[in-house]
């Protein structure tokens, strides 16, 4: 069990890591600028539960860290997640899985986005929605390759 979770861990963090470097090309290639919905999130989180960000010097540097260190929590936890299904019985053809789990990771990281009424899906153009569902399939991509190829 130790070993799948491991297992699901790495193709998590690597699947985050291609994930990033897709974003990061089409922020040089359009030159949009990084999204700050991560920050929100982790404000509006923290702040319900009780234990806001300090006010002062460097709290939008500590949010900015706290927002990227929550999207790798979510790809490395995808990828456990997956990699448990997987060992379980339930498998797919490759094409199948890995849209599967990039949605299940696009899912996982909008999700309190909407639920905290930071942003509506509902509401976003095509290129919105593209820019957030190309860097999650190749996430997919990677993080289901490796699990289905161990």
């Amino acid at each position: 069990m130790f070993r799948t979770i491991a297992r699901g861990c790495a193709a998590g963090a690597a699947g985050t890591t291609a994930l990033n470097a897709v974003s990061y090309l089409d922020m040089a290639l359009r030159g949009r600028p990084s999204s700050s919905i991560p920050e929100v999130v982790v404000e509006k989180i923290t702040t319900k539960a009780g234990h806001p960000v300090p006010d002062g010097e460097g709290r939008d540097n500590r949010l900015s860290g706290l927002g990227a260190l929550s999207g790798i929590a979510v790809g490395v936890g995808t990828g456990a997640l997956v990699s448990l299904l997987h060992r379980a019985g339930l498998r797919s053809q490759a094409w199948l899985g890995a849209v599967l789990t990039g949605a299940l990771a696009m899912t996982l990281a909008d999700a309190p986005m909407a639920g905290l009424d930071i942003s509506d899906p509902r509401t976003w153009s095509p290129t919105d929605w593209t820019s957030d569902a190309i860097p999650h399939l190749v996430y997919g991509l990677v993080t289901y390759g490796l699990v289905a190829s161990a």
